[in-house]
């Protein structure tokens, strides 16, 4: 809303393409919030840390969808954070032990975490629906899909799930979209077949995955209150 009302005095060009006003309270705002500060967070500080900073982040989180409030958003798409204990990409400094994987493969202390920040977020958005009495908020446990997916991996037609299609970390570590010198000559990593993964480069799951995901998802068995993304907006 506000660079709607900025572009008012910048030119018509910028705001005719923007939403108009009268669309700010009728479109579906999508959040996805967790990983990618927890991820963080377990790479670069001790699991304690991350358990502790789970409060601060959703402070964030809850600020940023009162902004959104006060500027006309009125629905809400709101994903929890999936099961980061399951991705392939770890801590380099960190290395689990049997006993510290789940019968899936996935690092159980991480994936505790991740439930109690869903727990969390989930008593905050129970909390935002109380105090902002004309929005609606459609809480979907993204977590529990992906949890699926990846423990039913093969069935699903994917490979092992603890494996990613772009970067390596098997001998030396490669990120995705970068080059490795061998034997003079320049080698990216990337798989052949990349609708068989399930994990694109460790941490982002494949566009074959968020397919299957999204399938899943969008008609409301994964949502408190189960409402299909459709009629979210109803």
């Amino acid at each position: 809303m506000a660079l709607y009302n900025q572009s008012s005095h910048n030119g018509e060009l910028l705001k005719d393409r923007l939403p108009k006003s009268m669309d700010f309270p009728k479109a579906l705002y999508t959040i996805d919030i967790g990983q990618n500060d927890l991820s963080f967070g377990f790479m670069n500080s001790d699991q304690q840390s991350v358990r502790a900073s789970i409060p601060d982040i959703l402070s964030q989180f809850s600020f940023g969808v009162k902004l959104l409030y006060k500027e006309g958003a009125r629905i809400f798409w709101i994903h929890n954070t999936g099961p980061i204990g399951c991705l392939p990409r770890t801590n380099p400094k960190y290395k689990p032990n049997p006993e510290d994987l789940d019968s899936v493969g996935c690092r159980k202390s991480e994936n505790e975490i991740a439930q109690e920040f869903n727990r969390q977020l989930k008593d905050l958005v129970f909390e935002l629906r109380k105090n902002l009495t004309t929005a609606k908020l459609t809480y979907v446990d993204v977590y529990s899909a992906k949890y699926d997916l990846i423990k039913n991996a093969r069935n699903q037609g994917f490979v092992n799930p603890k494996k990613f299609c772009c970067g390596t970390t098997n001998v030396v570590h490669v990120d995705c979209g970068k080059k490795r010198t061998k034997d003079g000559k320049e080698k990216y990593y990337k798989c052949k077949h990349p609708s068989k993964y399930i994990s694109w480069d460790g941490v982002h799951y494949s566009e074959a995955a968020n397919r299957w995901l999204s399938r899943r998802i969008v008609n409301g068995s994964f949502s408190d209150p189960p409402v299909a993304i459709h009629t979210a907006c109803n």
